[in-house]
């Protein structure tokens, strides 16, 4: 394709990669490609985003790990202000990399974006003083399919860096992944 390019880096965890894109700097600023579905398709990315979703969130804040279980979400994210720690779990039954973990840094400053596909938990602490962040969906949010882990699950034992952050009440809940009955865990195709 010719134009803007994006380069993808895999991660420990198959599937779920980093994308950097081009980033033209000139007097004015900065200009980047987001999306472009061809490029994307390019790089193996073949979802059809079908929702965008734009939170901001403080210092602490951490949402996650979420997933849904029947109508399960492909997601691409990005940070268009501030910084966060990006977290996606493999929790596929069956899968190799079943209760594995990643983390990236995205931020306004690298432009990176991370993309998380169906069958992981997903979530993010925001490391600045606030972060916008930003990502698309492949379905639908439904309210009565979601699912979570709890954040500090000491099996998985992710590296969040915070003792105490700020969550909603819905993600205090949350069980660890091992009580988690496993008919509300999705299947490693």
């Amino acid at each position: 394709m010719n134009g803007v390019v994006l380069k993808r880096l895999e991660t420990a965890l198959p599937g779920v990669c980093l994308i950097q894109p081009k980033v033209l700097l000139d007097a004015r600023g900065f200009f980047l490609e987001s999306y472009h579905q061809a490029k994307f398709a390019d790089l193996g990315i073949t979802d059809h985003f079908v929702q965008d979703n734009h939170s901001r969130s403080t210092r602490g804040t951490l949402r996650g790990l979420h997933y849904q279980l029947n109508r399960p979400q492909a997601k691409l994210c990005r940070v268009v202000e501030g910084e966060v720690l990006d977290v996606a779990v493999d929790i596929r039954l069956g899968s190799p990399h079943f209760g594995m973990w990643i983390s990236a840094v995205l931020s306004a400053k690298n432009h990176s974006q991370i993309y998380v596909p169906t069958g992981f938990a997903h979530g993010f602490l925001v490391l600045s003083e606030s972060a916008q962040f930003f990502y698309k969906c492949s379905d639908f949010y439904n309210p009565a399919d979601e699912r979570g882990i709890v954040w500090n699950d000491p099996d998985l034992n992710i590296a969040w860096g915070i003792a105490d952050p700020l969550l909603s009440e819905k993600d205090r809940r949350f069980k660890p992944l091992a009580e988690i009955p496993l008919q509300f865990l999705p299947r490693y195709q």
